[in-house]
């Protein structure tokens, strides 16, 4: 698909991060989309940069829907098709996600655990099984879900817990991998991509600690006490403000923006590439866990990644 205009997109998660950029380059190529994400506001914003950026006449929608219940995703599917007068789509993006419960072995409230791989695994099963009949209906479809490079290297750090996030993003890698074989012997027209970023700019921290209802005060205290900080100093303010600052580091110290990933994204689309690895990390990682899996999670292998100068982020916070 070299060319996205006039053609008809999904993209959920369009309200922030590389679901707006995805939205605004879509749109700035002539491409028509109806996105969808939980927050209204954050969408209208996508929306007023999309609009005021394009110079094509593009039809573009937005949906309040939580894409970790189905019936949100098929009421998605449906007022599109209304609002867009379509009976096929070209592409599908099932971006959304969020971060959290990490530990399973401790946490004893499982909610926070289950929410986020309702969201980052549940969010692209409803997507791809809502929308994947209305790709098969093209001329030549795609349907991209986001894993990570927690799809192939299970954490962020020897010390930190990352069970949830990791578990759904390897089963949207294992999915889509799959998905393909199965597409080939039965729509060989359409192709699934798995997008693996590594550290990229967005506000997925602060929209994680949002979509969990605040910050987890009791576990942020644990794992700072853990790794020798004066807790008892710290009020509850303190802490909060400390999960503000992280989320917003995480955001703006990332060495590649989320306007670069989605420009990697629809490259990769262009050319038919269904393995999009997101940054020079995402690379850097891929080729040291593939090349040593045993020692992938031993403290120096974190050290042989930061040698090559990434995720100087998750080294030192």
């Amino acid at each position: 698909m070299e060319n996205f205009g006039g053609k008809m997109a999904v993209v959920t998660g369009g309200g922030t991060g590389m679901g707006r950029e995805l939205v605004r380059r879509l749109t700035a190529n002539g491409c028509h989309v109806a996105m969808c994400d939980i927050n209204p506001d954050n969408m209208a914003k996508t929306e007023e940069l999309a609009l005021a950026e394009t110079t094509h006449t593009v039809r573009l929608t937005s949906h309040v829907c939580d894409v970790a219940d189905e019936a949100d995703v098929l009421a998605f599917r449906e007022q599109l098709q209304a609002r867009h007068g379509v009976e096929h789509l070209d592409l599908v993006f099932n971006n959304a996600g969020i971060g959290g419960g990490g530990s399973f072995v401790t946490d004893e409230d499982r909610m926070a655990w289950e929410k986020t791989f309702d969201v980052c695994w549940y969010g692209v099963y409803y997507g791809s099984r809502a929308f994947l009949p209305l790709l098969v209906q093209s001329d030549e479809g795609h349907l991209v879900n986001t894993s990570s490079i927690n799809g192939f290297w299970a954490t962020v750090g020897p010390q930190v817990p990352h069970t949830a996030y990791c578990a759904a993003k390897f089963a949207v890698k294992g999915f889509t991998e799959a998905l393909n074989i199965d597409l080939q012997l039965h729509a060989p027209h359409v192709t699934a991509h798995v997008v693996m970023p590594g550290h990229i700019g967005t506000e997925i921290g602060l929209n994680s600690t949002a979509a969990h209802g605040g910050p987890d005060l009791e576990r942020l205290r644990k794992n700072l006490a853990e790794r020798g900080a004066d807790v008892d100093q710290m009020t509850d303010a303190d802490l909060t403000n400390l999960a503000t600052l992280q989320g917003e580091r995480f955001r703006d110290e990332a060495p590649t923006t989320a306007e670069q990933a989605s420009e990697i994204i629809l490259n990769a689309i262009r050319e038919n590439r269904w393995r999009i690895l997101v940054g020079d990390d995402a690379a850097a990682i891929d080729e040291l866990v593939r090349e040593d899996p045993e020692s992938a999670y031993k403290p120096e292998f974190l050290e042989r990644i930061v040698d090559r100068g990434h995720l100087n982020f998750f080294n030192r916070r």
